[in-house]
């Protein structure tokens, strides 16, 4: 608004700003009919979010700390939806946006088999 107070185009401001002139013009409008309160971000339309960051929190925190209760290694898309009370699609995204990626271990592990120093000296030829 300062700028477009100062005599800056549309384009002039879009370009300064890196956006759309269109929204720029769509902000002056609002400004222009309702003065400051114009330039409060109204309500997005569609239905309200139903998964809460109380929620989102939850996850985050059960996929970095906690195992599944089957015994297995890692968390599935699946079996974490079970554990939370989300469907799978709701779990993919939440993973996706905070870039979780159970699936792939990157920690360095050792094995437990008692026979693996023998096998790898045997296939490297050292016995």
């Amino acid at each position: 608004m300062l700028a477009a107070a100062s005599g800056a185009t549309n384009q002039q401001i879009a370009n300064q700003l890196g956006c759309n002139p269109v929204t720029v013009g769509k902000w002056r409008t609002r400004f222009a009919a309702k003065r400051l309160d114009g330039l409060i971000d109204e309500p997005l339309p569609g239905q309200p979010r139903k998964i809460t960051d109380e929620i989102v929190e939850r996850v985050i925190v059960a996929t970095l700390e906690t195992t599944p209760d089957d015994g297995s290694t890692q968390w599935s898309t699946r079996s974490m939806a079970a554990k939370v009370g989300l469907n799978q699609t709701a779990m993919s995204r939440i993973w996706r946006t905070f870039g979780l990626k159970p699936h792939r271990i990157e920690d360095f592990k050792l094995s437990t088999d008692p026979q693996l120093s023998t096998r790898s000296a045997m296939s490297s030829g050292c016995i």
